[in-house]
C-alpha cells in the first residue's frame, strides 16, 4: 500500500463518507463504491466506478446480490507475497483491493429478514481476515485518523490494520448477535427468561478506580446503545469513580419512585439515609438531610426537580456531598456549589424515563463464568390493593405515609426497616441480619420524629416481636408482604398495640 491504492466503500451510514472519498482521491486513489454510495461520492463530483460497471454483473434479487462476486472477493482475499494467489488474480483479470470502507444495515433499528445484510459483513470479514495486506474501516470516527496516517506514511501500518481487523470482527460479531438474539425471541418456546443471553460491551468511560483505590474501574453500555450515564452531563468536579456512579443510579431511582411532588434522596454506599417529599424542593432537601445529618457528610444527594437558588443555599450551608444529580440547575447554582466544595461533581440528567431492562444480571461473587439473571425488580402491588388484616384500618395520611415508607424500603438493603411521617424517612434501618435489629437501628435515628406515621419492612415480620418494636418506636401503620406462617399472630399483636397492618402481598428483598 505504498502507492495509492483501490479502496471498496459500501456504507449504510454514510457520515463522514464523502470527505473520506474527496481525501483519498486527492491521494490518487481508486473508488469502486456500491449503490447508494456511489451516488453519493458521485453528486459530490468525485471519480467513483459502480460496483456493478465493476463486476460487470447486475445487482439482482432486489439488492440481495451486490458485491457477491469474484472480482470483489478475490481481490480482497488476495495474499500478496503468495505467488499462486497472485496467479489466480491475473488469469481471472482481477485487481487487488487495498482498503474497505463498510458499515451494515441497522438491523437493532429495524430487525427484520430485509434487514439482515449479507454482502457487508462477507466484505468486512473479508478484509478483516486479510489484514496483514488490506486496511478495512467499519467506524466513521475512525476516517479522519486513516486519512491522516495515509497521507504522512503513504499506507497504514501492520499495527493499525491489525486494530481495524479487530475492530471489524467486534462490529461484525455484534451483528450477528443482534440477528441471533431476533431469532431466539421471535417464537419464544417458553415464557420467561432466555435461554440464551448474548451481550457485548464496550468502555464508555474510565473511572478513577472501582470500589476502592487498588481497583480498577470502568463503567460500559451494550455496543451500539446510550446508556443513562452516556446523557449526563457533568460540571466541575473530579472524575466519577466506581461507587459515585453507583449510589448516583440509586439515588436517583429512589427519587424519581416517590412521584411527581418534589423530592429529595440522599444516599450512602447504595442506600438512602436521608428521603422526603414535600411542597417545595428547599423544605424536600432540608427534610432528607435532618434524616441522619451524620450519614449525608460524603454522600449523594438526587432530587425530581430542578435544583434553586434557596436548594443550593441550604445544600451549601449542609455537609458536603460528593455527588449532586439533579434534572438540572437554576442560573447561577453551578456557581455556588462549586464554590463550596470543589470536588463536588454536579451532575446534570436527562428527565425521560429510561427503559425498563428485560433483565438483571451479576456476576456469582466474581467467579468467571458464571452468572446469576432475574426479572426486574419493581414496586408492581398497587397500593390501592394493599390489604388490611387488622380491626384498625389506617387513615388516609396514615396510607400515605405508608406508601411512601413502602417505596423508600424497596431501594434499601434487605433487612430493612423504614419509620416515615409526613413524606419523610426519618428513620432507616438497612442492611441488618435480622428484621428486628434493623428496626432498633431505624427507631434510633427517627429519635420519635415518626411517631404517628409508617413502619415498612421488606420482609414478612416473622414473629410479633417486631411488631412490638415497630409500636415501641410510635407507628400508628405496619406495612409488610405478609405471609408468614405466623401472620396470625403478628397481626394479633398489632390489634393489640392498635396498629394499623397493611400486607401488599409483594416482597421487596435487595442485596
Amino acid at each position: 500500500m505504498n502507492e495509492p491504492g483501490r479502496a471498496l466503500i459500501s456504507v449504510f451510514d454514510k457520515t463522514g463518507v464523502v470527505g473520506l472519498a474527496a481525501g483519498l482521491v486527492e491521494l490518487g486513489w481508486e473508488l469502486i463504491a456500491s449503490g447508494g454510495t456511489a451516488r453519493a461520492i458521485a453528486a459530490a463530483g468525485l471519480p467513483v466506478v459502480d460496483v456493478a460497471d465493476y463486476t460487470g454483473s447486475p445487482v439482482m434479487l432486489g439488492h440481495r446480490v451486490v458485491t457477491l462476486h469474484p472480482r470483489i472477493h478475490g481481490g480482497i482475499l488476495a495474499d500478496r507475497d503468495d505467488p499462486a494467489h497472485q496467479a489466480d488474480l491475473e488469469a481471472n483479470g482481477i485487481d487487488p483491493i487495498d482498503l474497505v470502507v463498510a458499515n451494515l444495515y441497522p438491523f437493532e433499528a429495524s430487525p427484520g429478514i430485509e434487514t439482515i445484510d449479507i454482502g457487508g459483513p462477507t466484505m468486512v470479514r473479508a478484509a478483516a481476515k486479510n489484514h496483514a495486506h488490506v486496511g478495512v474501516v467499519v467506524d466513521p470516527d475512525d476516517y479522519e485518523a486513516v486519512l491522516g496516517e495515509l497521507r504522512s506514511d503513504g499506507r497504514l501500518s501492520a499495527t493499525t490494520r491489525l486494530q481495524l481487523a479487530g475492530k471489524a470482527f467486534a462490529h461484525t460479531a455484534a451483528y450477528e448477535a443482534a440477528i441471533a438474539g431476533w431469532f431466539d425471541g421471535s417464537e419464544p418456546d417458553e415464557p420467561g427468561l432466555p435461554a440464551v443471553i448474548r451481550l457485548e460491551l464496550e468502555r464508555a468511560e474510565t473511572l478513577r478506580y472501582g470500589e476502592n483505590p487498588h481497583q480498577q474501574g470502568a463503567r460500559y453500555h451494550a455496543r451500539g446503545t446510550s446508556g443513562f450515564f452516556d446523557r449526563v452531563t457533568q460540571h466541575g468536579g473530579p472524575a466519577p469513580s466506581y461507587l459515585n456512579l453507583m449510589d448516583a443510579e440509586a439515588a436517583w431511582r429512589l427519587a424519581h419512585d416517590l412521584g411527581d411532588r418534589p423530592a429529595a434522596v440522599i444516599v450512602k454506599h447504595a442506600n438512602p439515609c436521608g428521603a422526603a417529599v414535600a411542597g417545595d424542593l428547599t423544605t424536600a432537601y432540608g427534610r432528607a438531610f435532618d434524616c441522619d445529618p451524620r450519614s449525608a457528610f460524603g454522600g449523594v444527594v438526587a432530587t425530581n426537580a430542578v435544583v434553586d437558588e434557596a436548594t443550593a443555599n441550604a445544600m451549601a450551608a449542609a455537609a458536603q456531598a460528593d455527588v449532586v444529580i439533579a434534572p438540572g440547575y437554576a442560573e447561577g447554582v453551578i456557581e455556588r456549589l462549586a464554590a463550596r466544595r470543589a470536588n463536588t461533581r454536579l451532575l446534570e440528567a436527562p428527565t425521560e424515563r429510561r427503559g425498563a431492562a428485560s433483565w438483571e444480571l451479576r456476576t456469582l461473587g466474581g467467579l468467571a463464568g458464571e452468572f446469576v439473571v432475574q426479572t426486574p425488580r419493581r414496586l408492581e402491588a398497587d397500593p390501592a390493593n394493599w390489604r388490611v388484616v387488622t380491626v384498625r384500618a389506617p387513615t388516609d395520611a396514615e396510607r400515605a405515609d405508608a406508601v411512601f415508607a413502602w417505596r423508600v424500603c424497596a431501594h434499601t438493603s434487605s433487612n430493612a426497616i423504614v419509620l416515615a411521617r409526613d413524606s419523610t424517612a426519618w428513620g432507616i434501618g438497612a442492611g441488618q441480619q435480622n428484621r428486628v435489629q434493623a428496626g432498633e437501628i431505624a427507631a434510633a435515628k427517627a429519635a420519635g420524629r415518626a411517631a404517628g406515621g409508617a413502619c415498612a419492612s421488606d420482609g414478612f415480620y416473622p414473629f410479633a416481636d417486631g411488631i412490638y418494636a415497630a409500636a415501641d418506636a410510635g407507628a400508628a401503620v405496619i406495612v409488610q408482604p405478609g405471609g408468614s406462617v405466623n401472620d396470625a399472630e403478628v397481626t394479633a399483636a398489632a390489634d393489640e398495640r392498635d396498629i394499623a397492618m397493611l400486607f401488599t402481598g409483594e416482597r421487596q428483598f435487595r442485596h
